[in-house]
């Protein structure tokens, strides 16, 4: 297509050129201003404008199996059994979602609560969904999703859904320490109910099932073979690990009260610890530190972490109270009293 593109823009050069009259020289010149300059500023310029790198196929049949699963995306238009939006007209309204995603009251894929999970053998494990969803649509499924989904994913979702500034990602992982259990969060689902849902419906029931593991093993004592020894190990490990987790979400559930409003990045600063990319946990973190200091006192999570600073300052900043519905604590500064001016004396000499 962009061989064909760009042979019709040659064609149409030439016939212009042939109605202007232009010849060989008048060609070169004009040719040589269009195609030369200066190379722009780069610091106008953010590193990741531009073209594009190409996406590699199996990385963008499995990120969007993965959102078919979540419910972004409606399988339907790969089947055939839904037909693809109609183009709209260059000044029709914007569509409420792009042509891809499922639309409004139609039955997603796998029902859930906007968290699904690393967990073989779950009912919302997501693995097995992405797999589920491939074979639906008859096209080829991996050996390895499980182990792509939990070295590969975030880091190239990150990617995808970042431009110039802005980081967006709306699959989260939220892990353990070694990231041997991972809850993925739907951002577009994420309410102050989450994490409580993440704790009663995934790490309670996950806990109650690896703990009768342990103990049997325990009670084993010296009797444990090597095999059950290394077992009890793991087990022990795992169980300790799904428990810090469980803690360190009933330590912030309390008082996580996101709202979409604030984006993606604040929304997810409270939850740095729990992210294990590197690069993304250290944005996440600064973010946070930010907060806390005071810098994005507009966000509605600063606003309920720090009520008091954030309502002291609405009263000198307009601009923060009306961010905030909080136009009555304004106080408007006294209008300073303008300096009278002299008159001139009249007369001259006299």
């Amino acid at each position: 297509m962009e061989t064909e593109l760009a042979r019709i823009q040659l064609h149409i050069n030439d016939r212009a050129f042939e109605l202007y009259e232009f010849d060989e020289a008048d060609r070169n010149a004009l040719m040589g201003e269009v195609g030369g300059g200066e190379e722009p500023d780069s610091e106008d310029d953010d590193e990741d404008e531009g073209i594009e790198a190409p996406v590699p196929v199996t990385d963008a049949l499995l990120s969007w199996a993965n959102g078919v699963a979540f419910g972004r995306f409606d399988w339907r238009l790969a089947t055939g059994e839904r037909s693809a939006p109609v183009e709209p007209e260059p000044f029709d309204p914007l569509p409420p979602k792009s042509p891809g995603m499922l639309p409004d009251g139609a039955e997603p894929f796998h029902a859930h609560a906007g968290i699904l999970v690393d967990d073989q053998g779950h009912p919302h494990d997501l693995a097995r969904l992405i797999e589920e969803v491939l074979a639906r649509v008859e096209a080829p499924v991996p050996d390895d999703v499980q182990r792509w989904l939990q070295r590969d994913f975030f880091a190239f979702h990150l990617q995808r859904y970042s431009k110039s500034r802005r980081k967006a990602p709306i699959y989260w992982p939220l892990s353990t320490t070694s990231g041997s259990y991972t809850l993925w969060v739907y951002y577009p689902s994420l309410t102050s109910q989450t994490l409580y849902t993440a704790i009663n419906d995934f790490i309670e029931p996950k806990l109650n099932q690896v703990g009768p593991d342990v103990t049997a093993l325990r009670n084993k004592g010296s009797a444990r073979t090597r095999d059950d020894e290394k077992q009890f190990e793991a087990l022990q490990a795992f169980d300790l690990e799904l428990r810090e987790l469980r803690d360190t979400l009933l330590n912030l559930a309390p008082t996580y009260k996101p709202n979409h409003d604030d984006g993606v990045q604040i929304s997810a600063a409270r939850l740095w610890p729990l992210f294990r990319h590197k690069p993304w946990q250290k944005v996440l973190k600064d973010t946070w530190t930010k907060l806390e200091k005071g810098d994005y006192d507009w966000a509605h999570l600063a606003m309920n972490y720090w009520p008091e600073r954030v309502r002291e300052k609405c009263k000198t900043d307009k601009s923060l109270a009306i961010a905030h519905g909080l136009e009555n604590l304004y106080i408007e500064p006294e209008a300073k009293a303008k300096k009278a001016r002299g008159k001139k004396k009249a007369g001259g000499d006299e």
